[in-house]
């Protein structure tokens, strides 16, 4: 791919989510020799769009000479055109389960890389289990839930679990997602249809992991913890919270279980000394650990709210009628959470999130003498507006290191970003972009 015309294409540049992905690379573009991006182009099925999206993203100063490139996900040669034209596609054309996999299948076969935002597990299992090897001998990274899902929790899970120093080792790490702001809180309908069709399928998913074979899984010291309340108050964040279904955990998974297979993790394509130890060095300070996320508000009535969307969604999107309810009229059906037209600037501007990742374990490794835990580890990731800001800022940094650090990457395959992103300087990138982890207690008794 070294001849490529261009560094990456974001496709779908021009949806309510990909026209903030061009924003945030314009800020990256550099022509000097030293910075990674040097050129991109934006592409997707109508020019006039691409380019009011270009004006948009430029905050209406004169627009840099970016290519618009046409392109349609029905049309299986012009994204194969595109991906011989560039190294990395970023895929914000969802929901991915209607629209992804022409994309994949176009990156396999071409040996160019691809990053997604995607937060469905069954796309995501799905593309794993059919193009995986292809993608491993072709070489071609193929990377999903390079966004809000599912960076800051799996990132989150593995500096929770670093804490965990000397002979003290976790037994599980749970997360509670906080969504605040000064307005009313509205989400992307994008990512309203994706759970919509997520409950309608869910039977599809589970068969699908019971066709594949069981993976590896890693060994975590003690017992498998008591389910708990459906609804509980922790006391570490103030929330009153409730599962969440979402990508976070299986992603996880999937992370740990590439662990269990390869303890060091995956060699890249051409790593010097230095970089083999940095990369054995961060594995082995990562602990497994059981895993789960639960979404959380600071009021009763908050949680009860995100129950019912959650009862009503399960009852409707079973029937086809139902799910045409749903979509027609997400306001009302969401009971307000999330609306077509997205949010507007100021919601976007005033909101943000926090996830507290709690972490129960020993103090010895083996959890020997005691099968209760006796040491309590809480650490929190923080950072902006997840749909329209954190999901960006996620994704054009995990692009910006495919493509200066490509060599210590792995050569190919279908993989989470914590097994290919983990070692690397992707929590600092972060960090220097607004979003923060930090610790916040350590207990040693409980």
């Amino acid at each position: 791919m070294e001849s490529s015309l261009y560094d990456f294409i974001i496709l779908g540049a021009s949806g309510f989510t990909g026209k903030h992905v061009v924003r945030q690379a314009l800020q990256f573009l550099n022509p000097s020799p030293s910075s990674p991006l040097k050129s991109f182009a934006l592409a997707g099925r109508n020019p006039t769009k691409l380019s009011e999206t270009l004006k948009w993203a430029a905050n209406l100063h004169s627009p840099p000479p970016i290519p618009l490139l046409i392109a349609d996900i029905t049309d299986p040669q012009s994204i194969h055109r595109l991906c011989t034209q560039t190294k990395l596609i970023l895929n914000c054309v969802g929901p991915f389960r209607r629209y992804g996999e022409p994309v994949v299948a176009a990156c396999v076969e071409t040996g160019c890389d691809y990053l997604d935002i995607c937060g469905e597990p069954e796309f995501m299992e799905k593309m794993e289990a059919n193009y995986h090897e292809r993608a491993v001998e072709n070489g071609s990274l193929v990377i999903s839930a390079c966004g809000f899902d599912s960076v800051p929790a799996e990132f989150g899970f593995m500096f929770n679990s670093k804490q965990w120093v000397g002979e003290s080792a976790p037994n599980r790490i749970e997360a509670y997602l906080s969504l605040e702001s000064k307005n009313k809180i509205v989400g992307n309908f994008g990512t309203f249809e994706s759970a919509v069709l997520g409950v309608a399928n869910a039977d599809q998913l589970v068969q699908l992991r019971r066709s594949r074979a069981r993976r590896p899984r890693p060994k975590i010291p003690g017992p498998c913890p008591p389910k708990g309340q459906f609804v509980e108050h922790n006391e570490e964040t103030g929330l009153w919270a409730v599962r969440l279904p979402s990508a976070d955990s299986p992603i996880v998974r999937r992370t740990l279980s590439s662990l269990a297979e390869t303890p060091h993790g995956l060699p890249g394509v051409n790593e010097r000394v230095e970089e083999i130890e940095q990369r054995t060095t961060f594995w082995s300070s990562v602990k497994p650990a059981r895993f789960g996320v639960k979404i959380g508000s600071k009021s009763l009535i908050g949680i009860l709210q995100i129950i019912a969307v959650g009862m009503i969604m399960g009852k409707l999107a079973k029937s086809s009628f139902g799910r045409w309810l749903l979509l027609t009229f997400p306001s009302v059906f969401s009971l307000g959470c999330f609306e077509k037209k997205g949010p507007s600037k100021d919601e976007v501007d005033s909101a943000s999130f926090k996830m507290w990742f709690v972490g129960y374990g020993y103090r010895n490794k083996n959890g020997e003498g005691s099968r209760e835990v006796d040491m309590k580890i809480v650490t929190r990731v923080m950072g902006p507006e997840v749909g329209y800001v954190a999901t960006p800022i996620i994704l054009v940094q995990c692009a910006l290191i495919v493509l200066s650090k490509r060599e210590v990457l792995p050569k190919g395959g279908v993989l989470t970003p914590g097994i290919v992103f983990g070692p690397t300087d992707l929590q600092k990138r972060l960090e220097e972009n607004g979003i923060y982890f930090d610790v916040i207690s350590k207990n040693v008794k409980l």
